[in-house]
């Protein structure tokens, strides 16, 4: 039996395989020892050094483009919530509130009409609205605290109408600490109030 043919296609197979190996080697090259280490050319601290703007990996997630559109809604939600919270109704607003600072807020609103007391408040308009901190939680979750400068008028009224607190002809200045937070893996636009502090 002759073999001689299978001989052939085994040198034909091995010298493709050859030209393979060496055009690939010509295409990706080969190490020498000199290559750029990978995990030093992504270190953080060369990163923030050549971006100086950027004071951390939040300041990568949440730009300057982010952070403009974010207080432009967060002063909207801001009036939105002072405002329904005086009226005593959180419906429209639910979507914008964590569920234990909703509860906080309706507990609140028990207690003034148990009280049979009536808030009048109205929202003349926001001085100020900056950005006190970001930062990343968890591997999902950012949040943000915003500094609000505000002026209200606003007062407190017994159910004989006459005024317990605040000035209803007088407008005065509300400074709010306010934390915001949001999945930035989730569909939905809105950023939840999680904290309140004055």
């Amino acid at each position: 039996m002759n073999y001689s043919f299978e001989y052939i296609d085994i040198i034909l197979l091995a010298m493709i395989a050859g030209f393979i190996f060496l055009r690939l080697r010509g295409i990706l090259g080969k190490r020498t020892g000199h290559e750029e280490n990978l995990n030093e050319s992504l270190d953080q601290k060369d990163f923030f050094k050549k971006n100086p703007e950027l004071k951390n990996l939040d300041d990568v997630i949440f730009d300057k483009d982010e952070q403009e559109n974010f207080l432009n809604g967060a002063k909207i939600a801001y009036e939105q919530i002072i405002t329904s919270f005086s009226k005593g109704n959180l419906k429209e607003i639910e979507n914008l509130i964590d569920k234990k600072v909703l509860k906080q807020f309706n507990e609140a609103i028990s207690e003034r009409k148990n009280k049979g007391l009536k808030s009048e408040t109205t929202f003349v308009g926001i001085d100020s609205a900056t950005i006190k901190e970001h930062e990343i939680k968890s591997i999902n979750f950012i949040e943000v605290t915003v500094d609000f400068v505000s002026e209200i008028i606003s007062c407190v009224k017994d159910k004989n109408n006459k005024i317990l607190s605040g000035d209803p002809k007088k407008v005065k200045k509300v400074t709010d600490c306010w934390k915001f937070s949001k999945n930035i893996k989730s569909n939905n636009p809105n950023w939840l109030l999680i904290d309140t502090r004055i």
